[in-house]
Parts: structure tokens; sequence; C-alpha cells
């Protein structure tokens, strides 16, 4: 088993595969605190960072320990074009999504989020995508973000309003070819809920 959590263009994989301990790329998960983790992961040479632990069940809540974590949710829209919904932000084609506020349910929440930073109305959610995990930095210190990710749909026709306050600059439908082109310019994460792979820079 591999959970990938996002680091940039570098991967943290928790994984309870067979631990090589001589290997410069992997730890057992439980020993090496979040600190000592980053500082091998800046090494150039290192693209993935391996940590392990025997128990599957164990291995996101024992790297929780060690890092405050922050609940979002989003959603990979589509229209009746067969259009998916994107938003620019900070340089980056991605796809709305938010924090999931105190007695939201995660797919509350997620509707919620892609109608703010989007202004797309008539949502309808269809089913769970899965999680994606990423470490980000806020006020100095970093975190674990957890994004629960739902298919939805939506008739909607009507104008984009990107919510400017939330640093997005645009919000766009983009049929299939825009679409590939734009996970090139997405975050890793992002491609994976969009199941494209991104080329190695």
């Amino acid at each position: 088993m591999r959970i990938p959590i996002y680091v940039d263009s570098k991967i943290i994989f928790l994984t309870d595969e067979s631990f090589q301990s001589d290997a410069e790329n992997s730890f057992p998960l439980k020993k090496f605190s979040l600190k000592e983790i980053l500082r091998h992961l800046k090494k150039k040479q290192i693209q993935e960072l391996f940590l392990y632990h025997h128990n599957s069940d164990k291995l996101l809540i024992n790297f929780q320990k060690k890092i405050k974590t922050v609940v979002a949710g989003g959603g990979r829209v589509t229209n009746l074009l067969g259009e998916t919904l994107f938003i620019f932000r900070n340089d980056k084609w991605d796809l709305p999504k938010g924090r999931i506020e105190k007695k939201e349910t995660l797919e509350e929440g997620s509707l919620r989020e892609v109608k703010e930073e989007t202004g797309v109305k008539k949502l309808k959610m269809v089913g769970p995508i899965g999680p994606t995990y990423h470490l980000f930095k806020r006020n100095g210190e970093t975190k674990l973000k957890i994004t629960h990710w739902f298919d939805m749909t939506t008739t909607y026709s009507g104008p984009l309003s990107p919510e400017q306050s939330e640093g997005i600059t645009k919000a766009e439908w983009l049929g299939s070819d825009q679409a590939q082109k734009a996970a090139q310019k997405a975050y890793a994460n992002i491609a994976s809920v969009l199941n494209v792979k991104t080329k190695v820079s």
C-alpha cells in the first residue's frame, strides 16, 4: 500500500511495503520527526521519500501525529458539454476546493466551496473520487491538507464568477484537450484527480 503526500514537485509515500534500511530515501515512519523528514526531502537527488510502517491502517494516523491537519473538500465538475470546471490561482490551474466548516458534511462543504469559488449553480453530487494529500506552509508552519474530492455535474450555463478574495483570477470550462494542457500547469495532486500524468520537469 502507498499513500502519496505531495510536497510541491516531490512526493512522500506512506507505505507498508518492505523497508529498505540501506536506502537513502526510506525511513521508519514512527522514528523520524517532521523536521527531519522535510530536511531529507530538500536534497536535490531525492524526488520521492518512503516512510514505512508495517500496519497499513496506521500509516496516516501516525503521520498525522507529527503535523496539524486541515480538512478540505472540492469538486471535479462537468457540464452538459462534457467540459470540466477549472480555476486559476497562484499561476496554477486548479480545481475548486476549500476548507470544510464545522457542522458541515464533506459533501455539503464541497458543494458550497465549488459554488463560492466559481459562481456555478445547480450543482448535483455524483459520488466520491477519493482524497488527496499535500503539505503546505502557512504563517511559517507546515500543515497537511486532506482534500476530499467528489464528482459533480451541473446544467448551469450562466457566467462564472471567480472568487477574487481567495486569489482566484479565472474560472473556466475547459474541454478535454484544454484540460489535458491545464493539468500540465497544475499541482500533481490535481493531475491525479483528473487522471492525468504530468510531465517530469
